[in-house]
């Protein structure tokens, strides 16, 4: 619990306190810890005006187009194209038939990416600082034996000791029964300059004996960093302990997280005051499941997966500009697989994608399957219809592209062999995908389709997902689709990127 307040019985789950409250620490005397708290604190102005360097690896891709070291990906499970897969019998554009393909088709898989980046290799180690909650004559929450300020000391040493392992730098604000000010914390994270800060903490309610139980995480709103790591972390423990899922809060009263430069958070890893719970919190195997999936979440907020979001079958006036809007709002560059006759239609859309950033690729000219796939010759007629029409209105000479219905489907199963041969001779790079929204099918709701994009994902490090923004229901459920994402960063595809092909 957060912020105890003296007393018997009395506590407090929120507690704001003036940046000038004159408590001072109450440590056991000789305390290396408490001795460098106390230090800091005499030089107080100094050590806050020193410029903390933070390093963020976030949802925010870099200005232009950078890309990451290519690398292998997972294909097992990916999902076929709404357009000419085998069996699933909705149809896309122009009224054509589509199948799905059948779900155990055999696929390509690549590797996982043997190099970092430049970039990655070349940064600093990051440097984390563990506050665990209260210390000292600061009990926090107590019921029966069981004291917060133990149970919070006991998860932060576990956490340091596995993100140490992973490679990671790792301070403690107190790593023993020490006593700090919620002053000295803040201190002791900005004087070793941490890249992020995490405050450990138990809950409880009012009454001796109470069913509530659960996770919560807390993150000052000024930061989006603070809430993509609080956002990880939270995530990441309810993966690992399987513990009830309460909230993700953002608040301006809890002044560890506010006061602190670098993006903070504060997780409430359960509630003392049940029973059930209190009894797990107070297991090490327990204690090790909370460890790890705060350590997993730090290391997927310094590095992340990498998802490929793809849109086909635009552009459309008004579905396409809202995808554009969410993504120069979140400022994501994605890949659009464009329709020639809709480049077209719209070409100031078309324009717009291509001076926003984001990669353009071909699709088809016109969605009539039986026509594409009749011949190597009537594909390749098809293709220069779009090519054509992408680089009058754009001016880019287009190098990626996909098939209608993804590269083996119900249509192409006589040609497509054939047609991989030819463009790639022609010097073309053709992607499929390992995740789908599945946004091309009838009925779907925009919670659906977060729901098919984080189940076909099946945590893989590399993602190339499929979407369409001629669909209004993708439009809506975008931006929360981008924040169900919070362990991948997002890049467009590019030549440079090894391809997801089926």
């Amino acid at each position: 619990m957060y912020g105890q307040a003296r007393g018997k019985g009395y506590e407090v789950r929120l507690v704001r306190v003036s940046p000038w409250d004159n408590r001072t620490a109450r440590g056991k005397k000789g305390s290396r810890r408490h001795g460098r708290i106390a230090a800091i604190l005499m030089s107080t102005a100094l050590t806050l005006s020193i410029g903390v360097s933070i390093l963020y690896f976030g949802l925010l891709p870099a200005v232009g187009k950078t890309v990451p070291a290519s690398g292998g990906q997972d294909m097992q499970g990916a999902s076929m194209d709404a357009g000419a897969s085998m069996g699933s019998g909705y149809s896309e554009g122009n009224g054509s038939s589509a199948h799905d393909m059948e779900t155990n088709m055999t696929q390509v898989s690549h590797g996982e990416e043997s190099e970092a980046s430049t970039a990655e290799t070349e940064s600093p180690t990051p440097l984390i600082v563990l506050d665990p909650g209260h210390g000292g004559e600061d009990e926090g929450c107590m019921r029966g034996e069981v004291q917060e300020k133990e149970l919070n000391l006991e998860i932060a040493l576990r956490t340091a000791e596995r993100l140490r392992e992973m490679g990671f730098k790792v301070e403690l604000t107190r790593d023993d029964d020490t006593e700090l000010t919620l002053e000295e914390r803040v201190a002791a994270a900005e004087e070793t300059g941490a890249d992020i800060f995490v405050s450990i903490h138990q809950n409880a309610c009012d009454e001796q004996e109470n069913p509530a139980r659960g996770i919560e995480a807390w993150y000052c709103g000024e930061s989006e960093g603070s809430r993509r790591l609080a956002k990880l972390i939270y995530g990441e423990v309810l993966k690992k302990t399987d513990a009830k899922e309460r909230n993700l809060n953002e608040t301006g009263e809890l002044y560890v997280i506010r006061e602190t430069s670098m993006p903070s958070c504060l997780i409430e890893t359960g509630f003392i005051s049940n029973m059930d719970e209190r009894k797990r919190l107070s297991d090490p195997d327990y204690q090790d499941k909370i460890a790890a999936g705060i350590a997993e979440g730090v290391n997927y907020y310094f590095h992340p997966k990498t998802m490929y979001l793809t849109f086909d079958d635009g552009p459309s006036e008004d579905n396409t500009t809202a995808v554009l809007d969410i993504l120069k709002k979140h400022n994501i560059k994605a890949t659009f697989f464009v329709v020639g006759e809709n480049v077209r239609k719209h070409p100031e859309v078309a324009r717009r994608i291509v001076e926003e950033g984001h990669t353009i690729g071909i699709h088809c000219n016109r969605h009539e399957y039986d026509v594409i796939y009749e011949s190597l010759e009537s594909y390749l007629a098809d293709f220069e219809a779009a090519y054509k029409a992408v680089y009058e209105v754009t001016g880019v000479e287009v190098k990626l592209f996909r098939f209608p219905g993804g590269s083996i489907n119900a249509y192409n199963a006589e040609v497509y062999e054939e047609i991989i041969e030819e463009m790639t001779n022609r010097g073309y790079i053709y992607f499929d995908w390992n995740g789908c929204l599945e946004d091309a099918g009838a009925g779907t709701t925009p919670e659906q389709l977060i729901k098919n994009a984080r189940e076909s994902t099946l945590g893989r490090k590399k993602v190339v997902m499929l979407a369409h923004d001629i669909i209004y229901h993708t439009t809506l459920c975008l931006d929360e689709l981008i924040d169900s994402f919070p362990e991948y960063k997002f890049e467009p595809l590019t030549e440079e990127v090894k391809p997801i092909q089926f």
